[in-house]
């Protein structure tokens, strides 16, 4: 068995509902899956001492897991007051209307299309509700309207799928964009050098408590991926299916689709820069 203190930003352990840090508690959902890992984490971010509480991505649209995730924080006191989404993909975004029907709040997302109400989101934008202080980070790449949230009180910050607890996620190709990617790779390694983040509550799968480690090996990870697609299509596999089948043979098959989605943005980052 791998220590997990050995692994890429030192995930926790088993992922599971309860809390994560002084701040954020989580509901995980139950939509496992060969791409959700463990399912995906829904947050509930509150100062100890408030009554009020935010939800990051009620996740996928289950009656059930949306009334968990209500009587969580009810029954530690809060009322959630505030919706907030990392991005659109349906297991993170599909259940935010019901849960905003149950719940009485606004949605606030990048994306106009899934608010809930008139204000958005974007960079530079500060949410305070109850004492709480969340700082919006734009971090497009997986998908164009991905966003983190820095939570400073906890050293922590929210990831969606921009960085996961375990493997690494996908840039979604064509609305995911390599070369954002990695330029959003290194706004959050400023996080942890700057401004002291040790902490990731990722979208799915465990808690890392090497931040800075963690977003170290996405950025090598990807130059090393770049490398093998730019060598495969030298030795002639020109599609991305040649190319996914060269490059990630070591890969279970039933990823391959994922995997053919980053190809294609890899390729197109590749083709912008005269590599190919």
């Amino acid at each position: 068995m791998t220590d997990a203190a050995a692994l890429p930003g030192r995930p926790r352990g088993a992922v599971l509902s309860g809390p994560a840090t002084t701040r954020a508690v989580n509901v995980l959902a139950p939509n496992a899956s060969a791409m959700t890992l463990d399912g995906t984490n829904t947050w509930i971010v509150s100062e100890p001492d408030s009554e009020q509480a935010v939800v990051i991505d009620p996740g996928p649209l289950v009656e059930g897991h949306l009334r968990t995730v209500i009587d969580t924080a009810e029954k530690s006191g809060k009322r959630v007051v505030l919706t907030l989404l990392t991005h659109g993909h349906p297991d993170h975004a599909e259940g935010a209307a019901r849960f905003a029907e149950l719940t009485g709040t606004k949605v606030r997302a990048l994306d106009p299309a899934l608010r809930l109400g008139d204000e958005g989101l974007g960079h530079g934008d500060v949410i305070t509700v109850g004492g709480l202080e969340l700082r919006v980070v734009p971090t497009p790449g997986h998908t164009s309207d991905s966003l983190c949230f820095h939570l400073p009180a906890d050293r922590a910050v929210l990831t969606g799928d921009t960085v996961l607890g375990r493997g690494t996620t996908v840039v979604a190709h064509p609305d995911g964009r390599l070369g954002d990617y990695l330029d959003s790779l290194r706004r959050l390694r400023s996080l942890t050098v700057d401004d002291g983040v040790h902490t990731v509550l990722p979208g799915h799968g465990p808690v890392l408590e090497d931040a800075q480690g963690a977003v170290e090996y996405y950025l090598a990870h990807r130059a090393h991926r770049l490398a093998q697609v730019e060598t495969a299509v030298e030795n002639g596999h020109r599609t991305p299916s040649e190319v996914v089948a060269h490059v990630y043979a070591d890969v279970d098959r039933s990823l391959w689709s994922a995997a053919e989605l980053s190809v294609r943005a890899q390729l197109d980052y590749l083709r912008e820069h005269g590599l190919i």
